[in-house]
């Protein structure tokens, strides 16, 4: 029954204010909602609930994607043909492009190749750190091997770790790969001249005057360094061919495939060139 006080009680209305008073006391002691403490402690809760639930949903899923990457078992490898590797590469380059590189276990690639291994090619690349060709072609531990030297040239002892990986570990491409914005072509087209990378660039050159090329021949001219670049890849293979007789004969026999490749930077295109362009 409401509160009346006693000079509510001489007019005649009941206290309202007293009313609501005794309201609020009740609803002190038997309110349902929680305090704005528990509120935000609950809605922790709930997040970090819905979180743990939404990574363990992930790590399925990835879980339980095909992994087409190559494999490197020596009986597989031995089955494929150079075509076949090339096309394997190339299909790794359009994963990485599209983001949906092959979830990798590292550690355990590690582990399974520590006893042996049997890459599928061998990839002579820049050092450019922009372009790390096991990267961009979405490629595991023990899948490639990879002989990293400024402006991808060759040497007698590159030849000599390409000769190994082909005659002696059994690999069935030589593929040798370029990039744009190469500076080691810059650097050789400004005549950049430097301790020992003086005779570094001597090697790439000859590139300069081989390219066919109707604008500014100048180091600043990014469409001229990528041309450059390009035939640099091409005059390489071709040393390749003229200065290792173990690579030409196993190219002659179908065995491997000498091949070569330019990385775009800014689109992360891997592009073959003949007579392997997609």
């Amino acid at each position: 029954m409401p509160r009346v006080s006693a000079k509510t009680r001489r007019h005649g209305f009941p206290d309202v204010h007293g009313d609501q008073r005794d309201h609020r006391r009740r609803e002190i002691h038997s309110n349902p909602y929680p305090s704005q403490k528990e509120t935000i402690v609950k809605r922790r809760r709930d997040f970090l609930t819905l979180s743990t639930t939404a990574v363990a949903a992930a790590g399925l899923a990835l879980v339980g994607r095909p992994s087409p990457a190559l494999a490197m078992p020596k009986e597989q490898r031995d089955r494929l043909n150079p075509q076949q590797v090339i096309d394997l590469m190339r299909k790794g380059n359009e994963r990485f492009r599209a983001g949906v590189r092959v979830n990798r276990d590292f550690l355990r690639e590690q582990q399974d190749r520590s006893t042996g291994q049997f890459p599928a090619a061998v990839i002579l690349s820049c050092i450019d750190s922009r372009a790390p060709a096991e990267i961009v072609m979405d490629l595991g531990i023990g899948d490639v091997f990879n002989s990293r030297m400024a402006g991808n040239i060759t040497n007698a002892d590159v030849l000599g770790g390409l000769e190994f990986a082909c005659q002696v570990a059994g690999a069935k491409v030589v593929l040798v790969l370029g990039h744009t914005a190469c500076g080691a072509v810059a650097g050789a087209i400004a005549n950049v001249t430097l301790g020992n990378l003086t005779g570094l660039l001597d090697r790439i050159r000859p590139a300069i005057g081989a390219t066919t090329f109707a604008g500014e021949r100048v180091s600043t001219n990014a469409e001229f360094v990528d041309a450059v670049a390009r035939t640099n890849v091409q005059l390489t293979m071709a040393k390749i061919r003229s200065e290792s007789p173990v690579l030409a004969a196993l190219e002659q026999q179908g065995t491997i495939a000498i091949a070569g490749a330019m990385y775009d930077l800014r689109t992360a295109v891997v592009s073959f060139l003949a007579p392997h362009a997609s």
